[in-house]
């Protein structure tokens, strides 16, 4: 067995929020490499400065635009309660006490070190939970399922919170005149379109914008807020958590179903986690505690204080805080930060869909890459075009932002919720915490998210069943996949030829050899592919090197150099190679198997040949699964993306021989 001398360095993934799907040559496994992946230097100075300001613009955009509405729903909801001295200043000690909970503790100080080889998100945390200690298949299972329903609840974040913020910030148009009422929505339609449509182009050319813009924006935030504390300063009684015990208290249940819009503060927490290997736990800190929540706080105590004034004020609360000269720019810059705080979420879906792609919950879709450098900054057209059409079906169904907050927090709270029980997983058999210490965490964490998930559940008969339905279906396509690859894999394992017999045979009855590689990619290194079995019993010839190859998906986000690949010498000409990547990098066969150097084996771009297996599935009543999910199964196989493309391969070099399997 060879070691590579000199193998290609990995390329860095970007913010794990995205997906794509398993390679139909491609086997997910779980490892234990010893290599972490890390920042290699603790950023410090104007590299700190720089990721910091990264952070603003694309960690921050979602919790950033909050402001926008989360306060005001509060009093002007569906469930508002009426703007009096005590509920202002209790709904606003819960949303300051939120904020400390569970972005400043919860998320900035524990999740945060859950990383999985410097990487985070909801699917990195459960790859790094699922195989940590032996456990019993039912408990993994239940993890995994959580792990991916966490997971699927995402892509309704990815329509909610497009179509929430820009709606929130143009109805800032019609405090200024009530002639835009009726443009607000089609305003809307069309910035959300063009939003879609530039996404092909990727965020490099508008991404150092988005840093810039979002310190300008926070910076105006603490600026609207700080005018209205200074002439109401008793807004800072706030901070005593006793208002919000009290609010509690005096309300009942109408106080506890005000915990649905307090939740709009801490939409963005999964951003923090997820875009975690992008800068770095470091600057995401930095960013929060020095500019983000100081902002945050200011915004919604000059709101509290505003409505202590007026409580009239509660339908445009965000807006009457500005004066009237500011008003049409504040529009404008509202809208550039939800076109962000989108932009943020819509990039996140294309990670999230990779990552599932990658670790075998997806089939294959085509993914473009739309920058040179930056191996993260992908286009996946299919889930640009969907999650398109859902956030504009939202718009048009919801009309305002008002009506669609009733949508939005039930798919987060859920994640949230899923994200503590993962953690508390991590802390006891990762970290090596006692069951007490890891326990109190969980509870405190799972009490807190509890609570918020019973206040938003209430919302389903009014828009909350959209999240649920959609995350129920992805979750349905996700372990149909999973489950029919499983399947498949044992049917092909059934019908293999053992390696060591078919070599035998090759010895015993040899076929003429002709010049050339010939390259077989097969699922497992276990068996003979089935390709090369199909091309000696049609043509009736082998070449003269011939190489089995096999590609692994690690559970972990980049694998090391030392373990990119292996290749061993089967003699006669005879090789096998098994290559391995991290589920946020993306395969490039040519570019591995040229940096192989093991004597005899070589592989040249004009005498490479690629031999690819091509399964049509027959869907019948053998034990397996459901008729309905194998039709399924087949329809997701027959759309999956080209394995010639997912694996970079080049198409004149690449031949296909079919087969049909009954699943």
């Amino acid at each position: 067995m060879t070691q590579p001398a000199r193998p290609t360095p990995p390329a860095r993934g970007a913010p794990p929020r995205a997906f794509a799907r398993i390679p139909p040559f491609a086997e997910t496994r779980r490892t234990s490499l010893p290599e972490t992946i890390r920042f290699a230097v603790k950023p410090q100075g104007a590299y700190l400065f720089a990721l910091s300001l990264g952070a603003l613009g694309v960690v921050y955009g979602d919790i950033g635009t909050s402001p926008l509405y989360a306060m005001r729903e509060c009093f002007h909801g569906a469930h508002a309660v009426p703007a009096t001295h005590d509920n202002v200043l209790g709904v606003l000690s819960l949303i300051f006490w939120s904020l400390i909970i569970v972005i400043s503790i919860k998320y900035l100080v524990f999740v945060l070190r859950a990383d999985n080889r410097g990487e985070g998100g909801i699917l990195a945390l459960m790859a790094l939970a699922s195989p940590s200690r032996e456990r019993s298949r039912g408990a993994t299972m239940l993890l995994v399922a959580m792990g991916l329903f966490g997971a699927a609840l995402l892509y309704g974040d990815g329509m909610i919170t497009p179509a929430i913020t820009v709606l929130g910030a143009l109805e800032g148009l019609e405090v200024a005149t009530p002639i835009f009422r009726h443009w607000v929505v089609p305003l809307a339609i069309l910035i959300l379109v063009g939003l879609f449509l530039i996404q092909r182009r990727g965020t490099a050319g508008i991404g150092a914008m988005f840093g810039p813009v979002m310190m300008i924006w926070f910076v105006v935030l603490a600026a609207l807020g700080v005018p209205q504390m200074v002439r109401n300063p008793e807004v800072f009684d706030a901070l005593n958590p006793l208002y919000g015990a009290r609010f509690f208290v005096v309300n009942g249940w109408h106080g506890f179903l005000v915990l649905g819009s307090v939740f709009l503060v801490v939409t963005g927490g999964e951003a923090l986690y997820a875009d975690m290997g992008h800068f770095g736990a470091r600057p995401i800190r930095l960013a929060w505690f020095t500019l983000v929540l100081p902002a945050l706080t200011l915004n919604y105590f000059g709101q509290g204080a505003l409505l202590l004034r007026e409580p009239d004020a509660a339908q445009q609360l965000f807006y009457r805080m500005a004066p009237e000269w500011a008003l049409y720019p504040l529009v404008v810059l509202s809208t550039v930060a939800a076109c962000i705080a989108s932009q943020a979420v819509i990039s996140g879906s294309y990670s999230l869909t990779r990552q599932a792609v990658q670790l075998g919950y997806a089939p294959r879709l085509a993914i473009e890459h739309t920058s040179a450098r930056e191996i993260g900054q992908i286009y996946i057209p299919s889930i640009n075009w969907w999650l398109m059409a859902g956030t504009i079906g939202l718009v048009l169904f919801f009309q305002n932002a008002s009506n669609l907050a009733a949508a939005y927090g039930v798919a987060v709270t859920a994640t949230m919720a899923i994200t503590t029980v993962l953690l508390f997983v991590v802390a006891r058999d990762v970290w090596g915490w006692s069951l007490w210490k890891a326990g109190s965490l969980a509870v405190l964490f799972l009490t807190i998210d509890l609570a918020f998930f019973g206040a938003n559940i209430i919302k389903v008969a009014h828009g909350g069943w959209f999240p649920l339905l959609l995350a129920a279906l992805v979750f349905t396509l996700m372990t149909t996949w999973r489950k029919g690859r499983g399947i498949l894999n044992a049917k092909l394992r059934e019908t293999t030829l053992p390696i060591d017999s078919f070599l035998k045979s090759i010895a015993l009855h040899p076929h003429a050899r002709v010049k050339g590689t010939a390259v077989y990619m097969s699922r497992t290194a276990e068996g003979t592919p089935l390709a090369l079995l199909h091309n000696l019993k049609h043509n009736k010839v082998l070449h003269e090197r011939v190489v089995f190859l096999t590609v692994l998906t690690e559970e972990v986000p980049v694998v090391s150099r030392k373990s990119r690949w292996t290749c061993t010498d089967l003699g006669s000409g005879f090789y096998q190679v098994i290559v391995r990547y991290g589920f946020m990098e993306d395969p490039d066969i040519p570019e591995i198997l040229g940096t192989i150097d093991t004597p005899g084996v070589g592989f040249p771009p004009a005498e490479t040949t690629y031999f690819l297996g091509k399964e049509t599935i027959l869907a019948t009543k053998h034990p397996g699964m459901a008729i309905w999910r194998e039709k399924l199964f087949g329809i997701m196989t027959r759309n999956a993306g080209s394995a010639t493309s997912f694996f970079r391969l080049p198409p004149n070099r690449v031949v296909e021989l079919g087969a049909q399997i009954e699943m």
